[in-house]
């Protein structure tokens, strides 16, 4: 969280989501650079982050939108990005919301099985089109990151499995309302150790050998996203290292002539912009721990319970000397709790604390459980 002070903090009610625009904008400039040098292609992934702000950002940076719902569609067309710029994915589209992207005209449904292909044929049929389609294909690479963000093993529901290829290619024949443009990969979400997404290059090297091998010339490459970031160390590296990233893919990706790759990256582009602002309502001392009681719970930030995550955790009012506390929520589950044992300055009722990295799966995932109000989102330039 960079530029924000105290008492800008203090003058809105906690909880809420602090988003900070200058950090944004800085790192889209530089994943838009870096992927200029190579010509990729760059989606960004509303399932991150669906706020209207954020997303005017990434339209005036020249990114496209990577959809996985009919209601991230109509954001994308709501908030100006214009149809072929627009990537619908996801395991189990509706009728409805296949028929709705059909009739904005999109640029590629990202198939997912060989019933998808059947249900978007036949919708596609009775509108008199052609949908242009990718097939997303599980590769197998291990993201050696959490079970439940990992989607490209072959026990993960997502994806077309290798050895079903024979069977889609000759099903694909007899779909005259569908043309293959592409093929899509995605493999998990926070991803750090970029070996990772060079297994995948030889993965997706491999599986162009085999369309080609099978008369069929790609339009485009889509090897997704997952680019982690730094949630120990957030004021050291607020921007990801996207120089890293794309001459990554650039070395080890082998393309034909005319071939696109395209990218959908959530996370890395907005996670470090966006903070969750607390208060503490009750400190509890005890003999084996004490709790810093805050008013923003599992409600607001659901990453720390459901994924067993860690986000940076800061008193921003206090400079005491430092005590270990259990930081947790009001929610009436023992999961909620954003970290234990942390070492924060002596805390008391009334302190802001700021729980970093939150622009990513934060606002987007939060719910009224206990009937809670959702907390409002604040934007600093």
């Amino acid at each position: 969280m960079l530029d924000l002070n105290l008492a800008e903090l203090q003058q809105h009610p906690t909880p809420f989501y602090a988003y900070d625009l200058n950090l944004l904008r800085q790192t889209l400039q530089a994943a838009k650079h870096e992927a200029a040098k190579y010509d990729y292609h760059v989606h960004y992934a509303l399932k991150a982050n669906s706020n209207a702000p954020l997303l005017d950002q990434m339209r005036e940076h020249g990114f496209g939108a990577d959809c996985v719902s009919g209601n991230e569609v109509k954001a994308a067309i709501a908030n100006g990005f214009a149809p072929e710029e627009i990537v619908f994915a996801g395991v189990g589209k509706s009728d409805e919301e296949i028929n709705y992207a059909l009739d904005q005209g999109i640029f590629c449904f990202n198939c997912e099985s060989s019933h998808e292909l059947e249900v978007l044929n036949d919708l596609a049929e009775q509108k008199g089109q052609v949908a242009r389609i990718a097939l997303r294909i599980n590769p197998n690479v291990n993201a050696n990151t959490h079970k439940y963000i990992t989607t490209g093993l072959e026990e993960n529901k997502f994806g077309i499995n290798a050895w079903e290829l024979e069977r889609v290619l000759a099903q694909l024949q007899t779909l005259r309302h569908i043309e293959l443009i592409g093929i899509h990969f995605h493999i998990g979400s926070q991803i750090t150790d970029l070996t990772v997404f060079r297994n995948l290059c030889t993965r997706v090297n491999e599986f162009q050998e085999w369309f080609l091998a099978h008369n069929i010339q790609l339009q485009h490459i889509n090897v997704g996203g997952g680019l982690g970031v730094d949630y120990y160390h957030p004021e050291q590296q607020p921007v990801p290292d996207f120089e890293s990233y794309f001459a990554l893919f650039h070395k080890f990706l082998e393309l034909r002539p005319g071939q696109e790759v395209h990218f959908e990256l959530g996370r890395a582009l907005v996670a470090q912009c966006g903070t969750l602002i607390s208060k503490v309502l009750y400190i509890k001392n005890g003999q084996n721990t004490n709790f810093a009681i805050l008013d923003a719970g599992m409600t607001e930030l659901i990453r720390p319970a459901l994924y067993q995550s860690y986000h940076k955790i800061e008193n921003l009012s206090s400079a005491k000397a430092e005590v270990r506390y259990d930081v947790v929520g009001p929610i009436c589950e023992s999961s909620d709790c954003f970290g234990k044992a942390v070492l924060l300055p002596e805390t008391n009722r009334g302190d802001l604390i700021a729980i970093r990295t939150a622009g990513a799966y934060g606002e987007v995932m939060s719910s009224a459980y206990n009937l809670r109000d959702k907390a409002k989102a604040v934007y600093f330039q």
